[in-house]
């Protein structure tokens, strides 16, 4: 640890918290803010998996099950990208940079719009 950063002492990761300046705490807590958002995001999502799994719907077994499969993967990069997300926007505010873009979130939106249009369809109509 240089010696001109003892408040770094124990703070992990280092990848994050070795670079830069501290940036201002109400920044760094909205950042955090966001980190909640995005597991809360990935346990709905995970939720919505797990009930989609369990209910039975009007709809063949192996779509039901590809489309619980889909939202659990979904619900696997929003976990990865909360810290991930984290972690870059901490460090670029820490470094002075441009804040990143959350890579993952188009990717969620068209999953989200696959499953609820193909639910929706089976409800409404019965076919699929």
């Amino acid at each position: 640890m240089p010696p001109d950063r003892p408040h770094d002492a124990g703070r992990w990761p280092r990848s994050v918290y070795g670079a830069g300046s501290e940036p201002d705490p109400r920044f760094s807590l909205a950042n955090e803010r966001t980190f909640l958002a995005w597991v809360r995001t990935a346990l709905a999502l995970l939720a919505a998996a797990a009930a989609l799994d369990a209910l039975s719907l009007p709809m063949p077994d192996v779509l039901q099950s590809l489309l619980a499969v889909l939202l659990a993967l979904a619900a696997l990069a929003t976990g990865v990208q909360a810290w991930r997300g984290w972690a870059r926007t901490e460090r670029a505010m820490r470094e002075g940079h441009a804040l990143p873009s959350p890579g993952v979130a188009p990717v969620l939106v068209v999953v989200i719009v696959v499953v609820a249009v193909v639910v929706t369809v089976t409800a409404v109509t019965g076919l699929v």
